[in-house]
């Protein structure tokens, strides 16, 4: 009876021992069958998206959709006067109330004497009024002008250079009677350039005031003194001669070409006409005698 008892335990370990042989595995691999168990790993999940991320990508859209818009709304210029007034009235208007100077006779020197920025000597060295060295501790360039390689100023930044007109102007006694001249009478003022010998050409003050008169540059003294400091030049009385024959505006007919012909300004060719604008239709009648 014993024997059997024992025979029987033995035969119930063989089993167990057997069994729990034939599931046991290492690292996956099966001893008994030699195979190598593969399990199938189901690819990550994507993170869920950072809001922060959500954002970013969207300002990046509107400042895209800014800059589209900006550059729709580039002005459009006739010429480079134009373009020229357009990158330089505010730093003018900003000397004019730092230092009394018209901002229309800084903008018409400018224009004049570096070509409307397109001179060969403001192209390499941001100097927009000819500004020659004497004394001058910067840096410089050389250039060709009243004599063979003549010492210019040059400036990082045109506005270096816009500052220096207002210092050359300001600092030296021979030009202390312009200040003491209306700050919007910038006939005044041309003509006082000329005779405090700034330029040697007899035109000078007729060729600001024309550049001054086409592109209405006095509309940035304007803008600078407001309704507070504006006096100008003593107006002379304009009446309508209406026994007179009136002009006929032909095409190519601007309002600087009709008044330069009959010796009168823009606004007083305006004035006289009562023109809110300055667009004219061809076969219009305009009045041009003055009494």
């Amino acid at each position: 009876m014993m024997k059997c008892k024992v025979v029987m335990s033995i035969v119930v370990v063989a089993l167990i021992l057997s069994a729990c042989g034939s599931k046991k595995k290492v690292n996956g691999y099966n001893k008994r069958k030699g195979e190598v168990k593969t399990e199938i790993v189901e690819p990550p999940k994507p993170p869920k998206p950072n809001p922060v991320d959500e954002v970013a990508e969207e300002t990046v859209e509107e400042i895209n959709e800014t800059e589209t818009s900006a550059k729709d709304n580039t002005p459009v210029f006739k010429d480079n006067v134009e373009r020229y007034i357009y990158n330089f009235n505010a730093i003018a208007k900003d000397e004019m109330k730092l230092y009394g100077i018209p901002a229309s006779i800084t903008l018409a020197q400018g224009v004049l004497e570096s070509n409307a920025g397109q001179g060969e000597l403001t192209l390499k060295s941001n100097n927009h009024f000819g500004i020659k060295c004497n004394g001058w501790q910067g840096e410089k360039v050389y250039h060709d002008d009243d004599a063979l390689d003549e010492c210019f100023r040059k400036y990082n930044n045109p506005k270096y250079s816009f500052r220096d007109h207002s210092l050359f102007l300001t600092d030296r006694r021979r030009y202390a009677k312009l200040f003491e001249l209306n700050k919007d009478d910038y006939e005044s003022w041309a003509y006082g350039l000329k005779s405090a010998g700034y330029a040697t050409d007899p035109k000078y003050p007729d060729k600001l005031i024309s550049i001054i008169e086409r592109y209405e540059l006095y509309k940035y003294d304007d803008e600078v003194l407001g309704n507070g400091d504006r006096k100008g030049k003593a107006q002379k009385e304009l009446k309508v001669d209406y026994t007179s024959i009136r002009y006929t505006v032909k095409k190519g007919d601007t309002l600087y070409s009709i008044s330069q012909s009959y010796d009168l300004t823009i606004e007083e060719l305006k004035k006289l006409n009562n023109l809110k604008s300055d667009n004219l239709a061809i076969g219009q009648k305009l009045y041009v005698k003055s009494l």
